[in-house]
This record gives C-alpha cells, structure tokens and sequence, in this order.
C-alpha cells in the first residue's frame, strides 16, 4: 500500500524543516572546535583545516550530484544524504582524535553537498504560485540554520557536562527521523534521461541566467567568505582580540551575524531582485567596515554591530543574489542552478578561511582579519557597480537607434 503524501504547502515547509536541521548540524561543532583543541591539541592551522576539508567534501559533491534529482527524482537523493547525515554525526560521537573530527566532517559535507541543492529544489518545486517563498527559505536558512546549531552548541558547552556527547547523540537520532518523513514527501521531479551524464563535475549555469550570475558573483563571494571566517575562526577572534573567552558569549557573536542574515532576508524579501542585492552588498560593505574599526579599537560593542549590521546585508543581498540568478530558470535546471550558486558560496567560505587560519601564525590573527574584511568591502562594492553598469548597458540596447527615430518620424 502506498504512502499518502503531503500537499504542496506541509511539504515546501517539511522540505524547509529539513534543510534547517541539516545546516544547524554543520554549525554546531563551531563552538567545539575550542573545546577539540584543548582535547586534542592542536592550533589554528589544523582548526581551519579540520573546516575546509567539510567545505571541499561538500563542494566535489554539489560538482557531482549537485543536478543528479533532476534526473532520478528529489526523494531518492534526499534518503541517501540524510543517511550519510546520520553517519557523520554518529562519527563525532566517537570521535578520539583530530582524525575522528577529519573524517566526520567529510561525510558530513559529503550529505551536505547532496542535500542543499536538492532541498532547495524541492522548495522551488512546492512553493504557492501566489505566494513564491521558495528564494526567501533558500537565502533566509543558511543564516537560521547554522546560528541556531551555534548557539545551540554554544550552550550545551556552557552548561551540559558532555557536550560533544549528548549533541551528537541528539541528531544522529534526528537525522534518522529527517530519513524516515522523506517517504511523506512528494516527488516533485519526474525521472529524467541524463543522470550518468549529470555526475560529470561541472558547474551548471543555463545560459539564460549567466548575465545575472556573474553580475551576483562578488558579493555571493564576499557574504560566504566572511561567514566562513566567523564561523571557523570567530570564536577565536573573540578570545584573542576581544578576550571574550566564554564559548556562549563567542557564539552569540555568530548568531548577530548569521542570524540577522535571515532577517536580512526577510526586509529584502518584497524588493526586486537587484534592488535586495544592491541595498544589500551596500549594507554589507558598511558592517564590514565596522568590523574594521572594531578590530582597529578592540571596541567589543562595536565588533557586535558591525557583526549585526553585515548579517543584515549578507542576508538582502544573498536574497537578491539567489532571487536574480534563478528568475525564470526551467524546473529541470534549477537543482544544478542551486547547486552552482553554493559551489560559489562553499569556496568561498573554505579557501580565504584556510589562507587566514595558515596566516595567522606568522602574522598574527588580528592582523590577518583586517586585511580579510577590507578585500570583502572591495567585493561588495564591486557588486553594487557591476549591478549600476548592467542596467545602464540594458536601458542602452532598448534605446532606438537615432537615425530610425528620424525615419519613423518622416514616415
């Protein structure tokens, strides 16, 4: 007998449950990673490492099977990564060592990279007609999911006497559930020929959207890298620059950032799409800039609303980003689509991270931080120009030519 399904409104917010819970599992071990080096060891360099080696498992995924359920269908995708979820979390369970954490994290963005583009398809797929939500949860969860698993862990570490144990032990459990409600879902996406084809690594953007997509480029760029910084060396910062060393106070630094990068989303969200995206990268490039004079300061009240005020604009601006790179894509490209846009976020979370977090030993963390904020203030103002500079080019080409005005004049 069959499974009855969800209707198309519980499944776009099922679907949503899902991809919360799965980016709040990859926040949560932020404000362990101090808690893993005084166990384990180890410094800054292998911290950023243990990081990026999460973000490169997921970016060959998105590569691989970033359009495979446009092809073989969204639920079948969606059962293999929460799976593979349970397992890394099942990991960190058992984890004894920095190779432990290593191998963790490669499933985990193993599952990660299977589960965003999909997730984020199936939300386009079951989003109202009359009311399309589906760029909002896709812009507005990477922020709420990965400040809520922040400051989730942030308070288990404060208060519970093995963190690292009761957590993960909570969502393997939870994973495994997320597994069993995909049997409710519906499948949104007919199988399709060209699935072996699919798993050939390229970054997949229709040739209709890639105007919108590069114009998006700096400050999809510039928001990631910086919530890579945050959330692999902020808790870090916090301590060394600021002398913040409760874990909780450290990850309430995380959420005024990606948490109010949901918010973001949400004042953008009744903006056009460009317009989101350039208020946004404005926004952004003015917190940033606070971050600059907090470190410059060693203010920690300013440090926390230039934190706020980035979160604001990464969020406006990612919405904007996401809503103009996928306006009027076909259903069949919009995994691959999805997919491309995080293999631009996750290389830019993981790389300048890994460079800052290798840099810091010579150089110094504080230092290094600077010089990172300041590239990203050129990144989002890059943004707001390319997107000043299309639009000129677009009210240019609609423009008559002189000599047919004249000619449609005499006649």
């Amino acid at each position: 007998m069959p499974v009855p399904t969800l209707s198309r409104t519980p499944a776009f917010w099922t679907a949503a449950g899902l991809l919360l819970l799965v980016l709040a599992a990859s926040g949560v071990p932020t404000p362990l990673y101090r808690v893993y080096q005084e166990q384990f060891g180890f410094g800054p360099g292998v911290l950023t490492m243990v990081f990026g080696i999460y973000a490169f498992a997921l970016l060959a995924t998105l590569l691989v099977v970033g359009g495979l359920s446009d092809h073989v269908g969204r639920r079948p995708v969606l059962v293999g990564g929460l799976l593979l979820q349970a397992v890394a979390m099942a990991v960190f369970l058992a984890a004894d060592g920095v190779g432990w954490l290593l191998a963790a994290r490669v499933v985990q963005g193993l599952s990660v990279g299977a589960l965003t583009g999909t997730l984020g398809a199936l939300l386009l797929d079951t989003q109202r007609r009359d009311r399309p939500l589906g760029a909002l949860l896709n812009s507005a969860a990477p922020g709420l999911g990965l400040s809520s698993g922040v400051v989730g862990a942030g308070l288990a570490v404060e208060y519970a006497a093995s963190p690292t144990r009761w957590i993960f032990a909570v969502l393997t459990g939870a994973m495994l559930v997320g597994t069993a409600v995909v049997a409710v879902l519906p499948e949104t996406s007919p199988r399709a020929p060209g699935a072996l084809a699919s798993l050939r690594p390229t970054v997949r953007v229709p040739r209709s959207q890639r105007s919108a997509f590069l114009t998006a480029l700096p400050v999809l760029v510039a928001a990631w890298a910086l919530g890579g910084l945050y959330l692999s060396l902020g808790p870090s910062l916090a301590a060394a620059v600021f002398g913040i060393e409760a874990p909780l106070v450290g990850s309430l630094l995380v959420l005024a950032m990606q948490g109010t990068a949901a918010v973001g989303a949400v004042v953008g969200h009744n903006l056009p799409a460009e317009r989101a995206m350039v208020a946004g990268a404005s926004v952004f490039a003015t917190g940033v800039a606070g971050t600059i004079a907090a470190l410059l300061t060693g203010e920690t009240v300013v440090m926390f609303v230039s934190a706020f005020v980035s979160g604001l604009g990464f969020g406006m601006a990612f919405l904007g980003a996401v809503a103009t790179s996928s306006a009027g894509v076909a259903p069949a490209e919009r995994a691959g689509l999805l997919s491309s846009v995080f293999v631009v976020g996750y290389l830019s979370f993981s790389i300048p991270a890994i460079i800052a977090g290798s840099l810091s030993a010579t150089i110094g963390l504080e230092r290094v931080a600077e010089v990172y904020a300041a590239v990203l203030v050129v990144l989002a103002l890059t943004a707001v120009a390319g997107v000043r500079l299309r639009r000129r080019a677009a009210a240019r080409s609609t423009e008559p030519a002189p000599g047919r005005a004249q000619e449609s004049l005499a006649a």
